[in-house]
């Protein structure tokens, strides 16, 4: 893609710091995008610097609790003032998880469950109700939020998890009916990527991944990046819709 593709265009990337973020975020600013890099103030102060660092172009830094409704309204008013009044993209890429067996229904408690919906469902859609107004502005915003294909093959690192991203799917079709059409809404659904994500992951959990994917190895943050660009570059027909990325995984 040409290094000017994306020139004059602010794109905004919560949880920009994790391994997919910072891989979408340096994929972006190659093509020229002007980044904002949001994500929690420990993470930011951890790894903002770095991931700012890495960049063709311009980033700039925000801090924020995509749990807290005030926090992000403040990120939209700085976005607002920032970028007169308009951005051209959002990547959802945050989110955690934990390891617990299916089988085990007593270690899914009900405070478990609630952390794993309100911040890997409920603050996707908050941080895109509070910044769809920036989008539409663009007249021509994209949307991209990180799923999995736990979402609809019910294998992942706990049930919540695999609900939650269902919820991803879902929201992902139904906001690409509401804010069309100023506003295209897409997910990105991988399978195993080789990040740190998954708490306790190993080198034994990933060569057994690979051996039975039909690519014969597990993904990266850099092919994720490439999807991300792909729906933001190349498929500007194309709204509603769950990417996967997955190596064939889910076959």
């Amino acid at each position: 893609m040409s290094t000017t593709a994306l020139a004059g265009r602010n794109f905004v990337i919560v949880g920009g710091t994790g391994a997919i973020g910072s891989a979408a975020a340096r994929a972006l600013s190659a093509a020229g995008a002007r980044l904002h890099i949001a994500d929690r103030a420990q993470a930011i102060a951890e790894r903002g610097a770095d991931v700012v660092a890495s960049l063709a172009g311009e980033g700039v830094l925000h801090e924020v609790e995509i749990t807290d409704t005030a926090s992000l309204q403040l990120l939209r008013d700085r976005l607002a003032a920032d970028c007169d009044g308009a951005i051209h993209g959002l990547i959802n890429a945050s989110g955690f998880t934990k390891p617990i067996p299916h089988a085990d229904l007593d270690a899914l408690t009900d405070e478990f469950i609630d952390e794993m919906l309100k911040v890997n469902w409920r603050a996707q859609f908050a941080v895109i109700r509070e910044l769809a107004p920036l989008l539409k502005a663009s007249g021509d915003g994209v949307v991209i939020s990180l799923s999995s294909i736990a979402s609809f093959t019910a294998v992942g690192s706990n049930i919540a998890y695999c609900a939650a991203k269902a919820g991803i799917d879902v929201m992902t079709k139904a906001l690409a009916r509401v804010l069309a059409p100023e506003v295209r809404v897409l997910a990105i659904s991988p399978g195993v990527v080789d990040t740190a994500f998954v708490p306790g992951r190993g080198a034994d959990f990933t060569d057994k991944v690979a051996e039975s994917t039909p690519l014969k190895r597990i993904g990266s943050a850099e092919d994720i990046a490439s999807a991300i660009i792909a729906c933001v570059s190349y498929l500007p027909y194309s709204t509603g819709h769950i990417i996967q990325v997955d190596g064939g995984r889910a076959l």
